[in-house]
């Protein structure tokens, strides 16, 4: 089908004042102002209240903690005790319980404006280690594009780790998982809906043989790498004193500095490791929401890119930010980064590309991220008939200033997902009802 999504609002794209014209799953052309299709179309969509911007991409996140939002043991606490205080809560999840975060957190993505998402899947319980299929088959059911990371621990306390040794893995059982998940899901190229990458949790939770494993099993699979890196000055003294080298040091040890990775949070680089990010390609995304509220540190995105680092954003875990909101996270990164660097080098499109430009870069998905011919079909679109709108005059700048937080329509891959303000064919109702329950009796304890 043919489809003109005809005279928007405002639109994020050159030359499309006119609308964009959606073929199949991919977009075939831009219309200019006054314009029409230059060939017949089946179905002309009235977009005259939108304001249309790309599809939202989200690059980091950790599904399953939608079931612990605002946990009163882990609140006010930084990274190390905050994860202490969970990591128990999480050791007693089941399947149905893992579906229930993952579908809920999927769910508010798509809502917020996200057509992509990743989920940095770590804790497999006995009984939950199909976790990553489980979330596959959830973004099937939304529609949701994904890049599932097949998340790892293989330290646990009795190791010098964090975690109880209820959540870890070992890691023949961890590389034989990721080895089956790469096999049977992990697409390529140009459209692809459902991907795979690895992600050992972060250097104080795996050993640097699953690291170098992981990047060797990945790089078979033409697949990519994540992890979190440099994100608290706990991290980088836990290194020090365990490797004697700094973070980004142990990862080049690893094999992983490399343009096949990107890194969750990145605050605390040096000027040098920068520009050795840089260099290597490796990636970054920012999660401002996170980092705010455990007090983690200030992502320094104008000089990582600058220097030439391809920056992202995520919303991390909801029990870091207690959300799963990507369009509130842009206008987050677009206050904190213009408070951090001024009103001169931080504007509202920049805060929107990161989370779509950036964010697909960061993934390695060039269809991704932007309105043009021969792009994926993948919008977000926003009504501004709220009264946080009223009085507004640039419509693209009122999403960031304003606030926009839900949208009215959402397609991917040329399928409407959203209509309305609503998810097509979904209740949810019926999920926010199960999901509580869930997480209130994970949070009441054994």
């Amino acid at each position: 089908m043919r489809r003109w999504l005809k005279s928007p609002l405002a639109i994020l794209a050159d030359g499309a004042e006119g609308g964009l014209v959606v073929d199949g799953d991919t977009i075939a052309e831009c219309v200019p102002v006054g314009g029409a299709p230059s060939e017949p179309v089946d179905e002309t969509v009235d977009m005259s209240a939108h304001v249309v911007i790309p599809g939202l991409i989200n690059t980091h996140h950790h599904f399953y903690q939608t079931l612990t939002r605002a946990f009163p043991p882990a609140l006010n606490r930084e990274l190390f005790p905050w994860l202490t205080a969970l990591y128990p809560v999480w050791a007693r999840m089941t399947p149905e319980d893992l579906a229930l975060g993952m579908r809920a957190a999927l769910a508010e993505l798509l809502l917020s404006g996200c057509t992509t998402t990743t989920d940095h899947h770590y804790v497999f319980p006995e009984g939950c280690e199909d976790g990553i299929d489980i979330e596959v088959a959830e973004a099937r059911a939304l529609g949701l594009r994904g890049v599932f990371t097949r998340g790892s621990m293989n330290l646990s306390v009795k190791d010098g780790g964090l975690p109880p040794d209820s959540v870890v893995q070992d890691e023949d059982t961890i590389l034989a998982d990721s080895e089956r998940l790469l096999s049977a899901y992990h697409e390529t190229g140009p459209g692809a809906r459902i991907q795979i990458a690895l992600a050992p949790c972060s250097p104080f939770s795996v050993t640097r043989s699953l690291m170098t494993a992981s990047a060797e099993l990945a790089r078979k699979h033409g697949a990519r790498l994540h992890t979190h890196l440099a994100e608290t000055h706990d991290e980088e003294d836990w290194c020090v004193e365990t490797f004697e080298m700094r973070p980004l040091d142990y990862l080049d040890d690893t094999g992983w500095l490399a343009d096949d990775v990107w890194l969750a949070h990145g605050i605390h680089f040096s000027d040098g490791d920068i520009a050795r990010l840089a260099k290597a390609g490796t990636a970054v995304t920012h999660c401002p929401c996170s980092n705010m509220i455990i007090h983690s540190g200030h992502c320094r995105v104008c000089a990582l890119e600058e220097a030439g680092v391809t920056v992202g954003l995520g919303v991390d875990g909801s029990a870091a930010q207690d959300a799963s909101n990507l369009m509130q996270e842009v206008r987050q990164a677009f206050l904190l980064q213009r408070h951090h660097y001024g009103v001169s080098a931080v504007t509202h499109l920049d805060a929107i590309r990161w989370a779509t430009e950036g964010s697909a870069a960061c993934i390695g998905r060039p269809d991704l991220g932007r309105l043009a011919p021969g792009m994926a079909a993948d919008l977000a679109c926003f009504t501004l008939e709220e009264m946080r709108f009223s009085g507004h005059g640039d419509p693209i700048a009122a999403l960031v200033n304003c606030g926009a937080h839900r949208a009215d329509r959402v397609m991917v891959a040329g399928e409407w997902r959203v209509w309305n303000g609503e998810i097509c064919g979904f209740d949810i109702a019926a999920l926010r009802r199960d999901h509580q329950a869930a997480a209130d009796r994970l949070q009441a304890g054994p």
